[in-house]
């Protein structure tokens, strides 16, 4: 994974800001773009595979906040019911005028409660795959927080991010809620925790949040809702290779897989072939047997223990830690520890 750099110029976008960027894909046969590309790939290893940061176009972002409302999905309410017991605390520890840089924003519906706690942020940066939801959310957090300087950038944040270059003598808070760093494998989260310390540098820390390991029917039933909307998240990722990379994939012949797997201490999902059947994506053939996997995402769930190891081997130091009262999630502040 390469590091996330500072670059010379800024990546900040408006709304009228002309952006070429991984969402924006030709859908002429003959072009293979960079989605295309991965997708290729990824259906071309023994184990199918397709990056969990491609679930994130358009509809499937919109999906998403639609799961984070659901009963049996806990993460989201539990972390947000931490944030608002716990914000002035969390301010306090991250200081004032302090610019925030926030990794997969999303609808930033958690980010609202910081902000409003902040002392004198000197600016809030939204980053995020998805161009469009992200635009759509800057644009409503300019009208609840007038003042503020808010400066979206369309990326993903496992490649280099670029931030204006304003921001090089400002402290930074990088913020990353939604225990989205549970998507990654763990040496693949080692190396993403170090490039965020490289990002914040000496003056700040990361807030982070992260799942905590459970029962395991409660983890069940929070990746396989009763009303379907995790699996049309999931699926919705066939309809955007038929989109964007022109398949022919009969979305109607795959489904949702999701398991826990208590030895990794994770969440598993996969999209099943429910039937032998052969498609064409970009111009390639590809065959899937009944029962195959695709794999799509993970959901590590860590222990209090597990994670500051984790974070201290990418030279990070736990300086507080915040629980719900069932200790089913936890946000953490961490530092350099070359830091203050």
């Amino acid at each position: 994974m390469p590091a996330i750099t500072r670059p010379r110029e800024s990546a900040a976008l408006t709304t009228d800001t002309p952006v070429k960027h991984a969402n924006q894909y030709a859908t002429t046969p003959d072009v293979r773009t960079p989605f295309a590309t991965d997708v290729i790939e990824g259906l071309s290893q023994q184990r199918k595979r397709l990056h969990c940061k491609h679930l994130y176009d358009r509809r499937g972002s919109q999906l998403f906040d639609n799961i984070c409302e659901l009963p049996e999905y806990y993460p989201t309410r539990t972390e947000l019911a931490i944030m608002h017991r716990y914000a002035d605390a969390m301010a306090e520890q991250i200081g004032p005028n302090a610019a925030l840089v926030e990794l997969g924003s999303g609808s930033s519906q958690k980010t609202r409660v910081l902000l409003d706690h902040l002392r004198e942020p000197t600016a809030y940066l939204p980053v995020d795959i998805s161009r469009g939801h992200l635009l759509e959310t800057a644009d409503k957090l300019r009208r609840e927080h007038p003042g503020l300087n808010i400066q979206p950038i369309v990326a993903d944040f496992t490649q280099p991010i670029e931030l204006p270059s304003s921001l090089a003598t400002e402290k930074v808070c990088v913020y990353f809620p939604g225990s989205t760093i549970g998507n990654l494998e763990p040496h693949d989260a080692v190396k993403l925790l170090k490039n965020i310390a490289k990002l914040a540098g000496n003056e700040a820390g990361l807030l982070i949040g992260f799942d905590l390991q459970k029962d395991h029917d409660v983890l069940h039933a929070a990746y396989n809702d009763s009303q379907g909307v995790t699996a049309a998240f999931n699926l919705n990722l066939l309809h955007r290779i038929n989109r964007e990379a022109n398949g022919n994939l009969i979305v109607d012949q795959f489904s949702h897989h999701a398991i826990y797997n208590a030895s990794k201490g994770r969440i598993e999902i996969s999209i099943e072939s429910k039937t032998d059947q052969t498609a064409r994506i970009a111009g390639q053939e590809f065959h899937f047997s009944k029962g195959e996997l695709i794999h799509t995402e993970y959901s590590h769930k860590y222990t209090q223990e597990g994670f500051a190891n984790m974070a201290a081997s990418a030279g990070l130091t736990t300086k507080n830690v915040w629980t719900d009262p069932r200790d089913w999630f936890a946000v953490n502040y961490l530092e350099s520890k070359h830091g203050n």
